[in-house]
């Protein structure tokens, strides 16, 4: 944009400079010519008298003092000063008629001189270079000015496309760090009305986005927060079951509450960045948790988990969390007895990369997308990974595993 305004205006300023010098250097020559003839004319009727006097002695001591070539024609037909034939100004000026004529030679300047015997007729020849005496001067100083002229013209320009395109750019720039997710970002309102206007309502876009945000947060944690009500039922209830079977309801309803308390606490830090953890530690910690329920239903769990640490750019909370999604469509959409394997290998460059095969059918081909699901479940768990591995700085894959089953292949990337 910048570019485009100085382009324009010094294009503007060019066109109304050469509007002006053109006209003024062609009224400088014809000012020039006119002011040569002029002289020419001036010193020929200077010698007017002389020749009316009758003194060709005196007439040809004036013609030799003119400095110019000065020709007499007499009523006699006879000639004195410098040779030149007649012509047709010449013939005319014989019967009175002074003037000036245009040929390629110059301009041919005639003046009649009334004598007692008749008629005489003065002429010169004001030649091309004396007629542009000075143009050529004059014309070198025009263009320098022209084009000191336009080099101001073209600083004036930038700095006024400058003075424009500064807010607009700083705009786009807090625009843009919104789209990148930093709610904090604001332009500064400067620049002409509109530009201020835009910012102005840049911000308060921002100001809102931010406070619906938080809204859905509170929203979020209170939906979550309302879950703790069964969730102590289901513990009193399994205090009342035999030891053993009560322990392990216990147990479960403790992962339960613990699941509830990350979700939570998710909730309320959005936005203050993806945080980090040991990805070997978590990833273990949630394997031996399905583990239990694996060998509940038969279903065998292979694991080939890297040793640690393994810092990721994410937070423990919402790892185990992907991790949870993606078991729990295993667990869900296979068969009981269809084996199921998690390995975890640390990235080139940092982070982790987090495997999830099955020996289930496989996904369907409508998978990918958010709330899209074969069989009776929400639909979310491949959205909830891929938006874990997007805040790590990674990506979610899908394939198919080494018997025909699914593969989620999820990247992270390391702690900044």
């Amino acid at each position: 944009m910048r570019a485009r305004l100085t382009l324009l205006l010094a294009g503007t300023a060019v066109a109304v400079l050469v509007a002006l010098v053109v006209p003024l250097g062609l009224l400088i020559r014809t000012l020039a010519a006119e002011r040569a003839v002029a002289d020419a004319d001036a010193q020929l009727r200077a010698l007017v008298p002389v020749v009316a006097a009758g003194a060709p002695a005196a007439a040809e001591l004036a013609l030799a003092g003119t400095g110019r070539p000065v020709t007499l024609y007499l009523p006699d037909g006879t000639t004195a000063g410098a040779p030149a034939p007649v012509t047709t100004a010449v013939r005319l000026a014989q019967r009175g008629r002074s003037r000036t004529v245009s040929s390629s030679a110059g301009r041919e300047v005639v003046v009649a001189a009334g004598t007692p015997s008749g008629t005489a007729v003065l002429r010169t020849l004001v030649p091309p270079a004396e007629l542009t005496s000075g143009v050529g001067r004059a014309w070198l100083l025009l263009g320098v000015l022209g084009v000191l002229l336009v080099g101001l013209a073209v600083l004036a320009a930038n700095g006024f496309a400058r003075a424009l395109s500064r807010p607009l750019t700083a705009a786009s720039a807090a625009a843009h760090r919104l789209a990148g997710g930093d709610l904090a970002a604001r332009a500064t309102p400067a620049g002409p009305p509109e530009v201020r206007e835009v910012a102005t309502s840049l911000n308060r876009l921002a100001d809102r986005i931010r406070a619906l945000l938080d809204a859905e947060r509170e929203r979020v944690a209170d939906l979550s927060h309302r879950l703790r009500t069964p969730l102590t039922a289901l513990r009193l209830e399994a205090e009342s079951l035999p030891a053993e079977l009560g322990d392990a309801v216990a147990a479960r309803v403790d992962a339960l509450d613990r699941a509830v308390t990350g979700l939570i606490q998710d909730a309320r830090r959005r936005g203050a960045g993806p945080g980090s953890c040991d990805a070997a530690a978590v990833v273990a910690a949630r394997v031996d948790f399905w583990s239990a329920l694996a060998e509940d239903t038969g279903r065998p769990l292979r694991r080939d988990l890297a040793a640690g640490p393994l810092p990721v750019a994410l937070s423990a909370d919402t790892l185990a969390a992907a991790l949870d999604a993606l078991l729990g469509n295993v667990f869900a959409h296979t068969p009981n007895r269809a084996a199921c394997a998690v390995a975890l290998a640390a990235r080139a460059g940092g982070g982790a990369a987090l495997t999830v095969t099955d020996d289930g059918p496989g996904l369907p081909a409508d998978a990918a997308a958010r709330g899209a699901s074969g069989g009776d479940s929400t639909g979310l768990g491949l959205d909830i990974a891929r938006q874990a591995a997007a805040a790590a700085g990674g990506a979610l894959r899908l394939g198919r595993g080494p018997r025909g089953g699914a593969a989620v292949l999820l990247t992270l990337g390391p702690p900044a």
